[in-house]
């Protein structure tokens, strides 16, 4: 299934890539007015990003038709290094036809090493309700670029502005509502004016051409931004923990492992701390101690803990959202505490293994037990059976006597019976109950019956043995 899926979307993204690629926009005539390419970047400036740019760019030739190629931007920052960010303003700063940047539409963004690309463009724009700015340090090498937030500019360090206000602060050319708009003010561009719904407008004669990553490419990318790897890798260990504790390899490891491998490459793709990755992982080995267990106790307070810290300083530049981190933290606490430890008591765990430690505790009866019901026990609900003949209540306090499987048998806290089994045993001679040589509480083998099965009618009401 997984690997259908896989070949799926792989021929998705081949498709996608000849639609959306500007190589598959060529089909489009630039003979008679010229083309304008527009191409989406949204996100964080990653590899991927600084490859299609960089690509797209040097595909466009003026000798083909082009007249110039907008940057479409919504992206809160770079996450490559310094010199591949360098590379990208080169790129742009050295096309063979005009770049233009606009911010847009209401909503984007274009922060910290975005902001700094806008500057270094032909020209650039900006929407109503879009900002500029956070830059925090040049990181473009002034050497190579100069100086890009001088006067008026400099306030972009440390804030943002939109709309109008970042045309007025000199950090873009011009305030185009619309991308319409800052097409037709582009140079280059042939236009010409029409009445439309009795409004005259200007519209490009000029040949428009839309593209973005292709679909292949874009699942990588949207991997790497902060909140997708976080919860990629939050589920992917999650399920793999699970999976640990099964039988045989199931969908839950094969999706775990698939997601482990994205979050990796996103997290890869992203700043972030060693040590906090170290102590991510080493919290799922925490709770994997007491999930085989099947009781959530100090194991898993301690991963807990060590889980919510890595999350909260896994990513050092940019953050996954307040959301993606309540989800992760809230989903784990769930899972780790309740869900997971009750789903391979249920399904998974083997007969007593690991579980003698139980014998003696304590818990309370959540429904009536009778002869069989399900008790709560150290904070965990478990399917029960009472080894006397009285029910017991709900809310009443019971003891472990012993565990049989999944089953745990109980007696009250008060008054507990002799095992089922060991009246059993005696009623039958067998071996495990106490001989005829040994005492005189049974009779021997042929001896009265009567008395046998009187014996425990004492301790639980009158007998209605024959």
């Amino acid at each position: 299934m997984a690997a259908l899926v896989a070949l799926l979307l792989l021929g998705l993204g081949v498709v996608g890539g000849i639609v959306s690629s500007p190589a598959g926009a060529q089909g489009n005539s630039c003979e008679d007015h010229g083309c304008v390419d527009v191409v989406a970047v949204n996100g964080l400036i990653d590899e991927i990003e600084a490859d299609f740019i960089i690509d797209t760019l040097a595909s466009a030739r003026g000798s083909d038709g082009v007249v110039a190629v907008i940057l479409q931007f919504d992206s809160r920052g770079a996450a490559v290094g310094d010199d591949r960010l360098d590379e990208v303003a080169a790129a742009i700063q050295g096309a063979d036809v005009p770049v233009s940047i606009w911010i847009g539409p209401s909503g984007s963004d274009a922060l910290g090493g975005a902001a700094e690309l806008v500057q270094v463009a032909d020209s650039s724009g900006i929407a109503p309700g879009a900002s500029i700015g956070d830059v925090g340090h040049q990181r473009l090498s002034r050497a190579e670029f100069g100086d890009l937030f001088e006067g008026e500019k400099a306030a972009a360090m440390d804030r943002s502005f939109s709309g109008e206000e970042a045309a007025e602060q000199g950090l873009v050319t011009r305030f185009s509502p619309t991308i319409g708009d800052h097409i037709v003010q582009l140079d280059g561009v042939e236009t010409e004016t029409r009445e439309e719904e009795g409004e005259r407008r200007t519209v490009p004669l000029t040949t428009v051409r839309f593209s973005k990553l292709p679909l292949s490419t874009q699942l990588f990318h949207t991997v790497a931004s902060p909140s997708v790897a976080y919860l990629l890798l939050t589920i992917g260990l999650g399920l793999l923990v699970f999976e640990f504790f099964t039988a045989g390899i199931g969908i839950a490891g094969v999706v775990g492992a698939l997601f482990t491998v994205l979050g990796g490459y996103g997290l890869a793709e992203l700043p972030h701390a060693q040590w906090a990755l170290a102590l991510f992982v080493l919290s799922f080995v925490a709770f994997a101690i007491d999930v085989q267990t099947g009781i959530p106790r100090a194991w898993t307070v301690i991963g807990m803990a060590m889980f919510v810290i890595a999350s909260l300083f896994l990513m050092t530049e940019f953050k996954p959202t307040w959301i993606a981190l309540g989800a992760g933290i809230a989903g784990i606490g769930i899972s780790m505490f309740s869900g997971m430890p009750a789903m391979v008591r249920t399904r998974f765990a083997t007969p007593t293994i690991g579980r003698e430690w139980m014998i003696g505790e304590m818990g309370s009866a959540t429904t009536t037990v009778d002869p069989e019901g399900t008790v709560t026990v150290l904070g965990a609900l478990w399917r029960a059976r009472v080894n006397r003949a009285t029910p017991i209540q709900p809310g009443d306090r019971v003891r472990v006597v012993s565990i049989d499987g999944l089953v745990l048998e109980v007696e009250p806290e008060e008054g507990g019976a002799i095992d089922y089994r060991e009246m059993r045993n005696r009623r039958r001679g067998g071996a495990d109950g106490p001989s005829s040589e040994g005492g005189d509480d049974l009779p021997a083998e042929g001896g009265d019956r009567t008395a046998d099965a009187a014996a425990p009618s004492d301790a639980n009401g009158p007998s209605t043995a024959p």
